[in-house]
């Protein structure tokens, strides 16, 4: 069965309501997530008072989630000459913006984990059964984290299209 069609406006709110809730299953904050799909829906760059009245969002929280979306690397200040205000736009590649996830992601969650669990590694040896289970546990959790981390560092390297060779070679 065939469904309406939207007006702009509702895809659009559409849109930000479902990238904000994919965010939060990457580990930012809907609100950051809403902000993102904003601004990469947006033909041109946008204002944070543009940001606050398209979202019904205070000044503080839209500040907060612009500066983490810069600090992720997936939105830019610009400005425009003339002009005192600061401009944010994002980036539209999507792969782009899939690739920086993950190098973002390894960085924040896996690197310090890997660290965390080399340290934990080094352990000395008391030949107690609590010893030897905390040494046999880390052992397997640095191969699995390894492994995620060897995975997102591939993804990040990866063009698009030798990503999704990749891909179907696996699937046989």
């Amino acid at each position: 069965m065939p469904t309406a069609e939207l007006s702009y406006q509702e895809a659009k709110e559409l849109l930000i309501q479902a990238w904000g809730t994919l965010g939060s299953h990457w580990g930012i904050n809907k609100t950051m997530a809403q902000i993102h799909a904003l601004l990469l829906i947006s033909p041109e760059s946008l204002t944070t008072e543009q940001i606050m009245e398209e979202l019904h969002i205070s000044r503080g929280n839209a500040n907060m989630n612009i500066r983490a979306l810069m600090d992720w690397g997936l939105i830019h200040k610009t400005h425009k000459p003339g002009d005192r205000k600061e401009y944010f736009s994002s980036e539209k590649d999507m792969w782009e913006i899939t690739r920086q996830i993950a190098r973002e992601r390894r960085k924040r969650e896996l690197q310090p984990v890997i660290k965390v669990l080399g340290q934990v590694e080094n352990i000395k040896d008391d030949r107690t059964a609590h010893t030897k289970e905390l040494k046999q546990v880390t052992k397997e959790l640095k191969f699995l984290v390894g492994k995620a981390d060897s995975f997102l560092n591939m993804v990040t390297g990866f063009d698009q299209s030798r990503f999704f060779n990749f891909l179907l070679r696996l699937k046989k």
